[in-house]
């Protein structure tokens, strides 16, 4: 039989380990309880639910605009959030834990995270596209938890290792590269096409440099912002054009494509703006049988010239995230040099700076945000 001091021992021993196992299991998360309203939570850490799968001690993540508008208005069209949920999707980081049958990567490697799990199994993802997949468990789209967390599990073949000369500041925006070389490629570019992208914000800087590197013989960026497209013309090696408000889309067109001796109108206009106007002149930019992509997320619904599309047969299509191949391509892009994303890294906060990264990036300051840690 213990004695009462034995007792007193055991107990503050049990106490120890219990403090000890909490602190090893804590999972410092940036969560979105409701508008505009964030919180710091310590969950649990996620466990390994297959053997297929990695833990990955998340170091940095990019600030995308779904990450806010979710922050200022808790819905994105259908998806709204019910329940607080971890922000966050454009991440990097370093495995910690790999399941019995991953063959792929090991404890150390450093990832980029592509974060969207598709079910594998219904038709868009048995024919090759699982972007398109309805059951699609997207990080930070509810009800799924997003990356802002000390911790987070993937698929390993989710989870791309990046070379050594490749830093995890550049992993984190693999994901945003992602989303604009799919863009590209659904525009069905050839060597030598002209190119006009409107939207000078990250998406619409990557689409530059990416159809660059495709071998654009003429790239026009267009934006109202002055910066921006001084930005552009300087990472991109772009023209630039700045749309008159007061003016029609078809005389803005018909501006744009005189000022850059594309008279005959560009192959492809991809818009990464969601702006009613910059859509309409885009459509009124393009050739006869050019090719518009509509990358940039608006109002649900505008006034568009349908007229204009079907005389001149347009092929028109839209564009969602990213699917097979886009990753590994986009990274063969920053690991060769061809496109470097470091340019694009405005500032980058510490992980209890979140809110405050939040604010930046509502602020239109700079042109990517990234959060590190937490430690």
């Amino acid at each position: 039989m213990a004695t009462t001091v034995e007792t007193e021992t055991l107990l503050e021993h049990k106490e120890s380990e219990d403090r000890s196992t909490t602190k090893k299991q804590s999972n410092p998360s940036f969560v979105l309880q409701a508008p505009n309203k964030t919180e710091f939570e310590d969950r649990a850490i996620p466990r390994l639910e297959d053997s297929r799968s990695v833990l990955v001690q998340v170091q940095y993540t990019g600030i995308c605009g779904s990450d806010v508008h979710y922050w200022l208005h808790g819905r994105i069209a259908d998806f709204v959030v019910t329940k607080p949920m971890v922000l966050g999707h454009e991440s990097s980081g370093t495995v910690v834990e790999v399941g019995a049958q991953v063959k792929t990567l090991k404890t150390g490697d450093r990832v980029a995270l592509e974060p969207g799990i598709p079910c594998r199994y219904c038709d868009r993802c048995k024919e090759g596209k699982y972007n398109l997949c309805s059951a699609m468990a997207f990080a930070a789209t509810p009800p799924y938890d997003g990356t802002l967390a000390k911790y987070y599990v993937l698929p390993e073949d989710l989870c791309y290792k990046l070379p050594d000369h490749v830093s995890l500041e550049e992993g984190a925006l693999l994901e945003p590269l992602s989303v604009a070389v799919h863009i590209v490629r659904q525009s069905n570019m050839k060597h030598g096409d002209t190119v006009i992208v409107f939207g000078a914000g990250p998406i619409g800087l990557l689409c530059c440099a990416v159809v660059k590197a495709f071998g654009a013989s003429r790239v026009v960026a267009v934006d109202i912002q002055q910066s921006r497209l001084d930005f552009a013309v300087q990472f991109a090696n772009t023209a630039a054009f700045i749309p008159d408000a007061a003016s029609s889309a078809q005389d803005n067109a018909s501006r744009l494509l005189q000022d850059n001796g594309l008279d005959s109108g560009a192959d492809i206009v991809i818009d990464a703006s969601g702006a009613e106007p910059s859509i309409q002149t885009g459509i009124h930019a393009l050739r006869t049988g050019g090719t518009y992509v509509q990358g940039g997320i608006g109002r649900p619904e505008i006034t568009f010239p349908i007229m204009s599309a079907c005389t001149r047969e347009l092929t028109l299509k839209g564009s969602f995230r990213y699917g097979p191949g886009d990753y590994e391509f986009g990274l063969s892009l920053i690991a060769t040099g061809k496109i470097d994303v470091k340019k694009l890294i405005s500032k980058t906060f510490a992980f209890e700076d979140a809110e405050q990264a939040f604010h930046t990036v509502k602020a239109g300051k700079g042109i990517k945000t990234l959060i590190a840690g937490p430690p």
